[in-house]
């Protein structure tokens, strides 16, 4: 006999987070419980406020009906949930966890064992000129051979002089660079700042105009002298015929997977699918979840072997996440077995 309930929870930053859309200093998601006699899955239903396609205000009732039908299975309500990508995440998680030898174990593999891990990207926040130099030391002292900037919240040419400070110390066999507009260029002046991008040999450039101008970013990803990834374009595209016309039609260098915004495991699996056919790249980042999401996001990214740093290094931004094994080392993710999970947070709130 199935039962389920959920949570809310409100994430803390140590240090408020800078992007193009604003500074973020919380972030509000929801757990998933599913209870079977003895044993109890969890998984990590993490609506991202401002961005996710499932961000309405019916959410919370979603999530009441899925506890209350959780007897249908897995299979009926996914299928009852196309438009609740986080939804469908933290389902696909809980049932994976209720499955598996102990909650967290969901996949398990050589990365599960401690045997390898998965390289990542080191994330550098907009913030004062100072306060990104300052964390971009931190990233290259820790070990990281690649680093992603968020760029399009300050003033451009300071950005430029940050990227520069670095290829002057870091050539792009040292640091592979990574810059995040989300969407903060015009299509009018796009094309020139990726010019002036270019000068650096960075790796790519996710999103570097709002979403939904397809035919302007179509002629972006045609003429640009630099790797363009899609990232916030893919959220809200649902059904497979759409996802394969928007790669069709935009035919983009690479495509960037947030479990959590793109319908979970089998949403992910779709858009590689489709990129692979037309010989786009991908790699797979978090949005901002807890260690709980983390972990399933993680050991998911693990069994699709890729050798691109993947956007995982998220976990240790929060004051009031959990205890895990997730550990960041030497610019990888590493699933430490000596460290254990503790969910003092979250059993203040529910019996797990």
């Amino acid at each position: 006999m199935l039962n389920a309930s959920y949570k809310p929870y409100t994430l803390n930053f140590k240090t408020p987070g800078g992007t193009s859309r604003g500074v973020l200093k919380t972030k509000d998601t929801y757990f998933l419980i599913i209870n079977a006699e003895e044993k109890q899955g969890i998984g990590e239903c993490a609506l991202f406020k401002g961005l996710s396609a499932d961000d309405v205000p019916h959410y919370e009732e979603k999530l009441k009906w899925v506890c209350e039908n959780i007897h249908l299975g897995l299979e009926v309500l996914l299928g009852s949930l196309i438009e609740f990508p986080s939804i469908q995440f933290g389902l696909e998680t809980a049932f994976k966890s209720l499955e598996s030898e102990d909650a967290f174990g969901l996949f398990p593999s050589d990365f599960t064992k401690n045997e390898a891990a998965i390289p990542i990207n080191g994330l550098i926040w907009m913030g004062s000129e100072a306060f990104m130099k300052q964390q971009i030391e931190e990233k290259i002292e820790a070990g990281f051979s690649c680093i992603k900037m968020k760029i399009g919240a300050i003033d451009f040419q300071t950005e430029l002089g940050l990227l520069k400070s670095i290829r002057n110390e870091f050539s792009s066999k040292d640091i592979e660079l990574r810059v995040d507009a989300n969407g903060a260029f015009s299509p009018e002046n796009a094309l020139e700042k990726l010019k002036q991008l270019s000068e650096f040999d960075l790796h790519s450039i996710e999103q570097p105009i709002k979403k939904g101008q397809f035919e302007a970013m179509a002629q972006l990803c045609e003429t640009t002298p630099l790797p363009i990834a899609l990232d916030e374009e893919l959220i809200g595209v649902f059904s497979e015929t759409e996802k394969q016309k928007l790669l069709e039609i935009i035919n983009p260098q690479y495509i960037i997977l947030k479990p959590s915004l793109v319908g979970g495991f089998r949403g992910s699996d779709t858009w590689i699918q489709l990129a692979e056919k037309q010989n786009i790249g991908w790699w797979i980042t978090s949005a901002l979840e807890s260690n709980i999401g983390l972990n399933a996001i993680a050991q998911y990214t693990y069994t699709k072997h890729s050798n691109m740093p993947q956007g995982l290094g998220t976990g240790g931004l929060f004051t009031n996440n959990f205890d895990s094994p997730l550990e960041v080392k030497k610019g990888t993710l590493q699933y430490t077995k000596d460290k254990n999970w503790n969910l003092k947070f979250l059993k203040e709130q529910i019996c797990i």
